[in-house]
């Protein structure tokens, strides 16, 4: 695989960006434009994908294909491509549970290769730098090593267990999402008793606290129809750890307040305001 043809699906604001990293060491990056929306179109000619009219075209065309869409869909988007017989190389690399991104393995085994992955990071513009943490078969994961080799997508590989990847992307997502959840809500607590200042004032005292970045609320607001499904995803590798998940199902929950506000720019006051209402 010199210079291996990629696919990606889908290409969502992380999905693009990293698909246009590999293209800088691919022969061309693919994209499925059938049923995709307006924004997906636009969002794909701005990083360069080439699209094609099929998932099959893709398939077959593709050597290594990322998945990289809403948790939910993870599954049924492996099963078609195990229905195309894909022989390639297969990144999982979406936000999902160890066992979920295992019987993905299983679904696909005898056809394409799985490498599990976890990307830890904001999508890679503007000088941002994710890290997509692999693990599976070392001759796999070593052309995904050289797929990304000079881009801002950094890559480091965990062994060659499957679920490693998605465990760490999943540890580090329910301290971090949760830790935003937990922000907006002492913001609002505070907003509703007139000391919202103070509350930003005294966390500002300490420079390693999210609570000192309050203005980080709206961009939550924006994520949540993503960052909830996450928590949910991260709350059943708790339970199946024999670990408490109560605390993530509710930021969860809280999340879900702000599933209407998809990718929106958001004040902090819009954010607040609508996280009040049930």
């Amino acid at each position: 695989m010199d210079q291996p043809t990629v696919g990606i699906l889908h290409p969502g604001s992380m999905g693009a960006a990293v698909a246009a990293c590999a293209a800088t060491n691919a022969a061309a990056a693919l994209w499925c434009e059938t049923g995709r929306s307006t924004a997906s179109v636009e969002r794909a000619a701005r990083f360069g994908l080439t699209p094609v009219a099929t998932l099959a075209e893709l398939l077959d065309r593709s050597d290594i294909v990322i998945s990289l869409c809403p948790p939910a869909a993870a599954e049924d988007l492996a099963r078609d491509v195990a229905g195309h017989r894909f022989a390639g190389v297969y990144v999982e690399a979406n936000a999902i549970n160890p066992e979920r991104t295992q019987r993905i393995a299983a679904l696909l085994d005898g056809g394409a290769t799985v490498v599990d992955g976890g990307v830890v990071g904001s999508p890679p513009v503007g000088g941002k730098a994710p890290t997509l943490y692999l693990s599976g078969a070392a001759s796999a994961t070593k052309h995904i090593e050289a797929l990304f080799t000079g881009t801002a997508v950094r890559t480091a590989v965990l062994g060659t267990e499957i679920g490693k990847a998605s465990a760490l992307k999943l540890a580090y997502a329910s301290f971090q999402k949760t830790s935003r959840v937990l922000v907006a809500l002492a913001v609002g607590m505070a907003r509703e008793h007139g000391v919202d200042q103070e509350l930003i004032e005294v966390a500002s005292r300490r420079t390693d606290s999210y609570l000192s970045e309050p203005q980080y609320v709206a961009k939550t607001a924006a994520r949540a129809w993503r960052w909830g499904p996450e928590l949910e995803e991260a709350a059943d590798t708790l339970a199946a750890a024999g670990l408490p998940p109560e605390m993530l199902r509710a930021a969860a929950s809280t999340l879900a307040r702000w599933n209407d506000a998809k990718d929106g720019e958001l004040t902090l006051t819009d954010a607040l305001d609508r996280l009040a209402q049930p």
